[in-house]
């Protein structure tokens, strides 16, 4: 036991120093949200206003941007396998002392770790563009960011233990980032729309995710995703994330395990 967490240590360490000198990855990270964030914010707020009255459309959107952050941090750490893999660097690790199940889940800690801290980054930015914070919701909003990155971390490392090109990761992870992106409620309300793509909706992880984190900044009464006529809660929804979360991390280090 000892051997695995010193191994989720020294991987985990090595994640956060490559992420923190690595500056561009660190603007890229964010480039996107908030370029969604100006786009969608200025455009379609009086659209959003006449959906849902009284609410600004920046403050429905701004979990959804918070939780995309997370989401493409999160998912993308699946290139880090395909990096080592391509340079050499992870048949060094392989061979080392290290625990194998360690080494994997230390890059799932690493990328959430990574995660979390820019949600925080994004959490202080609210403010400045409307969105009222305090302290409890904050509280409250670190351990969903935790369980979210943690449940895509998971999909993008299970993905990369099998590729073998950051090319072709990068082009696979385009494919499936979008979709959850636009099937998970970030910038619209789920309610109305077509029978099927509100069921691609809620097979979808980063929809539960992002429900619990809008409940939190909104209320239940506003927030809540339905199944079967109930209204999930933010423990219930955060569950579920969880639970894929585990599904996917234990999948990765199987695939990692067998493959390497």
């Amino acid at each position: 036991m000892e051997k695995i967490f010193r191994s989720i240590w020294v991987i985990a360490y090595r994640e956060f120093l490559r992420f923190i000198q690595d500056r561009s990855r660190m603007f890229s990270s964010f480039s996107m949200p908030i370029l969604f964030l100006v786009i969608f914010g200025a455009g379609f707020g009086k659209l959003i206003g006449q959906m849902m009255p009284g609410m600004n459309y920046i403050q429905f959107m701004y979990p959804g941007i918070l939780a995309m952050t997370v989401l493409m941090t999160s998912v993308m750490s699946g290139v880090s396998i395909v990096w080592d893999r391509e340079f050499g660097f992870l048949k060094e690790v392989l061979v080392s002392p290290l625990n194998r199940s360690g080494i994997l889940m230390g890059k799932a800690v690493g990328a959430a770790g990574i995660a979390v801290m820019q949600g925080i980054i994004m959490l202080v930015i609210a403010p400045f563009v409307g969105v009222s914070l305090n302290f409890g919701i904050v509280l409250s909003l670190i351990p969903l960011l935790l369980i979210l990155s943690g449940c895509l971390s998971g999909l993008g490392l299970l993905i990369g233990a099998r590729m073998r090109s950051q090319q072709g990761f990068q082009l696979l992870m385009q494919l499936v980032i979008f979709p959850m992106m636009f099937l998970s409620g970030i910038f619209f309300p789920l309610t109305g729309m077509a029978t099927w793509l509100e069921v691609l909706s809620k097979i979808n992880p980063v929809t539960y995710g992002i429900d619990a984190i809008r409940q939190v900044f909104l209320g239940s009464e506003v927030a809540g995703v339905i199944i079967f006529g109930h209204t999930m809660s933010i423990v219930e929804s955060a569950l579920i994330v969880m639970g894929v979360g585990f599904l996917l991390l234990t999948a990765a280090i199987w695939v990692f395990n067998k493959q390497e």
